[in-house]
């Protein structure tokens, strides 16, 4: 990160750059007084030309080896407020918060007192700078680099939702035991390279609760200093989320519902495939590999497919190759639209966090693995009924009656499901008389009959089918909620003139 000397001179064309880095600092009261420094220190509205005007520098040009820390801040704001401070800000009351997007004389006089007093009562004081690109301002419309203009008020409204969440839901308890409990405050620095936005926080009254209190070691009775970094990831993400232009949040919608079909279309089609002559030699080796002492409880569990380990390593194995073939034998391939639409969005991953770190796994990598896993448990499912077929009678009328619940008076795949018809048939098809195929572990009945994995798969993707407009359903009322609830705040901040 640059100084560049003078405001909003951000750096165009930047490559496998993060979007938004999120570093986190904490000063104890403990540290600030033993060096001499004042929580209000930070803001200073004084500093400024005689017009009321801010100012550049030229000692405002170099190189920041590192972000500065909070610690860093402080010794600058000896010589002016480091969060006012007139060679980073173009605002002349550049300070928002939960109240106002700028703060007035008399707002900064009441924060500075509140900041204060959280010191005094040995509190914590807590900072965390977004870091954001050139081109991602461009491209979600927050920056024009041929006017110079920054929309300034959607950084401060995306900023007010995040600082709301961090203090409530940043730490094992809220920051605050009541609303007026916390203290925050936000500025937007205009003089590097890329554009910074900064949050400081602190509790105001003395901390006493067991569960925000350090409990072992040195810092013993000390407030909590360390916010969990899920919790940060997760701040980042919704920062990003709330200023995302509606373009963007379009074309990322419309990858995700393509990977969404494609997957819905391998889970329902994989079972029609296995049922085939094509493959059930491997399924026996699959069988046969299985130990048989976990009959009726074979799952992937907690390793990966292709791991190797544990009892189920060698018949995870077997699996995973069967899956290979399937997935790349498909006439018309959903498995291919699939990783062609999952490295899009690798792309959309590292356009936000940057370059990947060695060793670490792409989003199109781990969607595989979960949908290869999600595959062999599918594939597990049959083999547990194998020999069991009161079972069997027993999953396919629970299916039934989920089917007759959830899809009462629905039509699927162009006709209505008769419940009792397929009864009939499952009767037909499972004979409970027959007991002398049944039991023939080393050829079971089900490899004898495709009939039965066919009868089993076709129930089966139904279910999945149904489950799955379910869960999509759920996450867009969900998203529509959130989307309403977002509405719902704005118009009420500009209905307050803020």
């Amino acid at each position: 990160m640059v100084k560049t000397g003078k405001l909003g001179a951000f750096t165009m064309g930047e490559k496998k750059t993060a979007m938004v880095n999120l570093p986190a600092h904490f000063v104890t009261a403990n540290v600030a007084n033993e060096n001499g420094w004042q929580y209000s220190e930070l803001v200073d509205y004084s500093l400024k030309d005689q017009n009321g005007k801010v100012k550049t520098s030229e000692a405002n040009n170099g190189t920041i080896e590192d972000v500065i820390t909070l610690s860093e801040q402080f010794e600058g704001s000896r010589k002016q407020g480091y969060a006012t401070r007139s060679t980073a800000v173009t605002e002349n009351q550049p300070v928002f918060s939960h109240d106002k997007l700028n703060y007035d004389n008399h707002d900064i006089s009441c924060l500075k007192k509140r900041l204060d007093e959280a010191q005094q009562n040995g509190n914590n004081i807590y900072e965390l700078a977004f870091s954001i690109r050139g081109d991602w301002l461009v491209k979600n419309k927050l920056y024009d680099p041929e006017t110079g203009i920054l929309d300034q008020n959607k950084l401060k409204r995306a900023e007010q939702v995040v600082a709301k969440k961090l203090i409530n839901q940043g730490f094992s308890l809220p920051l605050g035991e009541n609303p007026e409990d916390a203290a925050w405050f936000g500025v937007i620095h205009q003089d590097t390279d890329h554009l910074n936005m900064h949050l400081w926080f602190a509790k105001i009254s003395p901390e006493t609760r067991h569960e925000m209190l350090k409990q072992t070691g040195p810092y013993k009775g000390q407030q909590v200093g360390v916010i969990p970094l899920k919790n940060i990831e997760k701040a980042k993400r919704q920062f990003r989320n709330q200023l995302m232009s509606e373009s963007e949040v379009n074309r990322r919608q419309e990858i995700l519902k393509g990977i969404a079909s494609c997957k819905d279309e391998i889970i329902a089609s994989t079972d029609q495939h296995l049922a085939s002559d094509q493959y059930t030699k491997q399924i026996k080796q699959i069988y046969q590999a299985l130990p048989q002492d976990l009959h009726g409880k074979w799952q992937v569990g907690n390793s990966t497919l292709t791991s190797g380990r544990g009892s189920m390593g060698k018949a995870n194995l077997l699996t995973s190759d069967l899956i290979d073939k399937v997935l790349q034998n498909k006439k018309e391939n959903a498995y291919n639209r699939f990783i062609s639409l999952a490295k899009k969005y690798d792309d959309i991953n590292i356009e936000d966090q940057g370059v990947m770190r060695k060793g670490e796994r792409k989003w199109s990598e781990n969607k595989e693995a979960e949908l290869k896993k999600r595959l062999a448990n599918q594939l597990y499912r049959h083999l547990n009924d194998i020999d069991k077929p009161e079972t069997i009678d027993q999953q396919l009328a629970s299916i039934f009656e989920r089917i007759n619940t959830q899809n009462s008076h629905k039509k699927l795949n162009g006709f209505q499901w008769r419940s009792e018809t397929l009864k009939d048939t499952d009767k037909q098809i499972y004979s409970m008389n027959n007991q002398a195929v049944l039991n023939r572990k080393s050829e079971p009945q089900i490899f004898k009959n495709n009939r039965s994995i066919n009868k089993i798969s076709k129930i089966w993707q139904q279910e999945v089918r149904a489950e799955l407009t379910a869960e999509r359903r759920f996450m867009e009322n969900q998203h529509k909620e959130v989307v309403e609830r977002q509405q719902e705040e704005y118009e009420n901040h500009v209905s307050r003139g803020r």
